[in-house]
């Protein structure tokens, strides 16, 4: 089988002013923290878009859009009479049930743990990953207060139950469960997929993929599984997988309160998508023939959808439009130009010479920063943590003036990854450095404060489930 490609085309043959089309990124890009972005209009690309330095071929953590997947792995397994969407959880987890479950457990079915209506109270998630070793069981004695699937909780440890039990019914992961029958069709690369440390991929969060990829995945959800002559996903799995399945809210003006379907949110408009936490989405609109991808890291999540219904779905016509070369050219200048703002600042301060390549020491603390040096010289920002494995040793990413340049580090997470960083004085004695990740969300912003021998260090993120900021570290150098 041919890997699935999609072609290009101008937007005024799909049916879309390419005016129109700028317009919608200009609005897009006063969201702060895009990163990708494809659209597809009758199977063809007709925007391909990333904010520098964030790249079109660099996989983007995807968080909850993770679900759609695990979601897409169930249905094949059902198809393929693994399993049933009614059948008890229990019975997939016979050592780990407890004694005497309630009624309420055992009434619970693969379908509610589908629809995230499980009858849990809140979500199980932080719960059920607390054991390392026996999640399964932390998961079944967790009190199932209301009838499975008469209450919507969003519960990602619902998802990763259903990756266990694809895993026990197939033997292999998620990820290499997907990779003959999804990801290798659709010509998705080497996807990596988070694993818990029993072996089992997280299956609500944890995938890596590209824009495209995600475009490809709405498209062939959009074709109803079918890609040429083949028939990769069931039809009837679409449609049960994206309809709603569970009530989730009454608020007409929230993409959260649509209905929620097998691991898809219901939009307005009779959109549906697969989403994850700031701000990664896979948009279908079947009414318009159209797919929007979007990788990034905001705030607001209803505020990129908000642009996506007011400025990007009426621009969308019935019929191809007279070629515009003129407007495809202006919109093609503008996505050829689209970048994350760099630190603003002023690029040189006094204080360089007597703080430049004087190293740092601080006392143990949560950040596992042992010592930082900046070269102002070289633009080079060094740093050591207290950690062994990929932070063992000493660490440098340059960083630009006014720009970003491009490294890797291991600051904030426990492997190395693609970063990009740039740095400016924010005041006579204040150096402000701040660090993409350029395959999550997140963007690490560290503020140095120098007054002597000391620096005082305060560090934030743009977006993050807890605290933005951490408690501010002062450092030592040694006496010249």
């Amino acid at each position: 089988m041919m890997a699935m490609t999609l072609k290009h085309s101008s937007p005024e043959a799909q049916g879309v002013p390419s005016g129109q089309i700028e317009s919608f990124i200009r609005a897009l890009s006063r969201v702060p923290q895009l990163h990708g972005l494809v659209v597809v209009r009758h199977g063809a690309v007709i925007a391909d878009a990333a904010w520098r330095p964030y790249r079109r071929d660099v996989p983007h953590m995807l968080y909850s859009l993770s679900k759609s997947f695990a979601s897409t792995a169930v249905g094949l397994a059902v198809h393929e009479g693994l399993l049933s969407v009614d059948d008890r959880v229990l019975d997939h987890f016979p050592d780990d049930a407890p004694k005497k479950p309630s009624a309420h457990l055992e009434a619970m079915r693969v379908r509610h743990l589908l629809s995230m209506s499980t009858g849990h109270a809140e979500d199980a998630t932080e719960a059920t990953m607390r054991s390392r070793t026996q999640p399964y069981r932390a998961f079944l004695r967790i009190p199932v207060v209301h009838e499975p699937g008469t209450h919507f909780v969003y519960n990602s440890a619902a998802t990763f139950m259903l990756a266990a039990i694809v895993q026990r019914l197939t033997g292999q992961t998620l990820v290499d469960y997907l990779t003959p029958r999804l990801f290798e069709p659709l010509g998705i690369e080497s996807p990596v997929w988070e694993s818990h440390p029993n072996g089992v991929n997280f299956g609500g969060w944890g995938l890596y993929l590209r824009a495209m990829d995600i475009a490809k995945f709405g498209q062939l959800y959009l074709q109803r599984g079918k890609w040429g002559r083949s028939q990769l996903i069931p039809r009837d799995w679409i449609t049960e997988a994206t309809r709603t399945q569970v009530d989730n809210g009454s608020d007409p003006r929230s993409d959260w309160n649509q209905g929620y379907g097998y691991q898809f949110w219901r939009c307005r408009h009779n959109c549906y998508r697969g989403d994850g936490a700031f701000g990664q989405y896979c948009i279908v609109m079947p009414d318009q023939d159209a797919v929007v991808a979007i990788t990034s890291g905001v705030a607001s999540m209803q505020a990129v959808l908000d642009v996506v219904w007011k400025k990007l779905l009426p621009a969308f016509g019935s019929a191809p439009l007279p070629a515009d070369t003129v407007a495809e050219q202006k919109a093609q200048k503008l996505i050829d130009g689209l970048a994350a703002k760099p630190v603003s600042g002023t690029v040189r301060a006094a204080i360089e010479e007597e703080v430049t390549g004087r190293t740092y020491t601080f006392e143990p603390n949560h950040a596992k920063l042992h010592s930082i040096s900046l070269d102002f010289a070289n633009s080079t920002f060094t740093y050591r943590l207290l950690s062994g494995g990929a932070g063992r040793g000493r660490r440098s990413i340059g960083f630009g003036r006014n720009r970003w340049v491009e490294g890797t580090s291991v600051l904030g997470r426990p492997c190395e990854y693609p970063a990009a960083a740039s740095g400016a004085w924010t005041s006579e004695r204040r150096f402000e450095l701040s660090i993409c990740q350029l395959d999550t969300p997140h963007t690490l912003t560290f503020g140095f404060t120098f007054d002597g021998d000391t620096v005082r260090v305060d560090q934030s993120v743009n977006v993050s489930f807890g605290p933005k900021e951490t408690q501010t570290l002062t450092g030592q150098a040694a006496l010249r």
